[in-house]
């Protein structure tokens, strides 16, 4: 398994790369936009991290910058940790079997969501290019949110 990213839903995006960047000291290593959907994702590493970061995707912080969304209750502000895993079935079955609820199952062979005791969101992600599809995950509906 190895360490992706954490994920954190800003209210202002400018505002919060002037403090992840400017105050803290980290680098932008990446952007995305999605004008349909109406979000931006910033990638954020530490310096010592950069090259690494940009080279391999991890270690980051990504900012997630909902365009239409700027209050979050709940902490819906803090969103995810990332993990890329060589088998995304072997370790969702593993976890299920320890007892872990399978909130956002990997149908599409890449993906998947469990939650902490504490409820913070977990997402798995399949090395390289997805598995193919497969059962029990295939047909296996998501369960409460992630």
């Amino acid at each position: 398994m190895k360490f992706l990213h954490a994920m954190i839903r800003v209210a202002d995006l400018d505002q919060s790369l002037k403090f992840f960047c400017d105050v803290l000291g980290l680098k932008e290593v990446r952007r995305t936009q999605n004008e349909k959907a109406r979000y931006t994702l910033v990638y954020l590493a530490a310096p010592e991290d950069a090259p690494e970061a940009k080279e391999k995707d991890a270690p980051l912080i990504e900012l997630t910058y909902n365009w239409d969304e700027h209050e979050y209750a709940g902490g819906r502000n803090f969103g995810h940790l990332a993990f890329a895993v060589e088998n995304i079935y072997e370790v969702c079955a593993r976890l299920q079997a320890a007892g872990v609820t399978i909130n956002r199952p990997p149908r599409d062979g890449h993906m998947a969501f469990v939650r902490t005791p504490d409820m913070i969101s977990i997402e798995l992600l399949q090395k390289g290019a997805p598995l193919p599809p497969s059962e029990p995950w295939a047909s296996a509906p998501n369960v409460d949110s992630w």
